[in-house]
């Protein structure tokens, strides 16, 4: 048996990319997933909706609940938990990986771009952590974990994009103060991020072609969370993980087949420097 049989994974931003990377990751350990995106109709242009995840998830053998949900939308983020609990009997991990990005500069930000940051990134991480604790705190092993960066409070990662960057680390304050906030109550609240970029449609669309074919697959990221969600809550919250150093402490050495054009360099991705790796 594995440690995620029978338990209930909520994943926000699960139609594509390192979010549908972890529901398969979690599928093949017999957990229970809640797919939870935006995405019901096929997107000309982007890959993936929460019904071709959770297809993929039942060919593993997994059990699943689609749920379209925009993370903006307080009340429909109430229904969703109130549905995957009623669904599956409860929840044990919410992974807030849903994000919105825009790496513009102050005067090329609108207001519109700025408020969607903010909504998706901080807002929603709030929101879903909040609204998901009564059900954690009923779990034997809960965790919260956010997409979200180390907190290194240097201006050369707020200068070309200081609205995305304040979002993201908007996401990384969740988790310093929830991790202290719900210690007592045994709930584990740590962030993850990649080591390097990761090829997902967002890397594809908003950085040039030459950094994403050096960048690694999702897979990384997913099994990095695996080996988050699965220790004692109790023991392990308030850290701010960086994928390819939990695989090291896990004793993963060969990180090539996880390249997605092996032999070439990899590019760092944001917000990680010397002192986060």
């Amino acid at each position: 048996m594995t440690a995620l049989i029978g338990k209930t994974i909520f994943i926000t931003g699960a139609s594509r990319g390192i979010g549908r990377a972890m529901a398969l990751r979690f599928a093949r350990e017999g957990a229970n997933l809640v797919i939870a995106a935006k995405t019901k109709e096929q997107h000309p242009k982007l890959p993936g909706t929460i019904l071709s995840v959770a297809e993929e998830v039942e060919s593993l053998g997994g059990r699943v609940l689609p749920l379209q949900l925009d993370v903006r939308d307080a009340d429909k983020i109430e229904i969703a938990f109130q549905q995957a609990a009623d669904h599956f009997g409860g929840i044990d991990v919410l992974i807030n990986n849903a994000s919105a990005i825009s790496l513009t500069p102050t005067v090329d930000t609108s207001v519109k771009k700025f408020d969607l940051l903010f909504a998706v990134n901080v807002r929603a991480t709030f929101l879903c952590s909040r609204t998901a604790i009564p059900y954690l705190v009923k779990a034997e092993n809960p965790h919260i974990l956010n997409m979200a960066p180390p907190l290194i409070m240097k201006a050369k990662w707020f200068k070309n994009h200081i609205a995305y960057s304040m979002s993201k680390y908007g996401m990384s304050m969740c988790t310093l103060g929830m991790a202290e906030e719900f210690k007592a109550h045994g709930i584990a609240v740590n962030s993850l991020w990649p080591r390097t970029t990761i090829a997902t449609t967002a890397i594809e669309v908003h950085f040039p072609s030459d950094i994403y074919n050096a960048s690694r697959k999702p897979e990384i990221v997913a099994d990095a969370a695996f080996a988050i969600i699965t220790q004692n809550s109790r023991s392990t919250t308030g850290n701010f993980f960086v994928d390819e150093q939990v695989l090291r402490n896990q004793g993963v050495k060969d990180f090539e087949v996880y390249a997605l054009n092996p032999g070439k360099p990899l590019f760092t991705d944001l917000f990680l420097d010397s002192e986060s790796l």
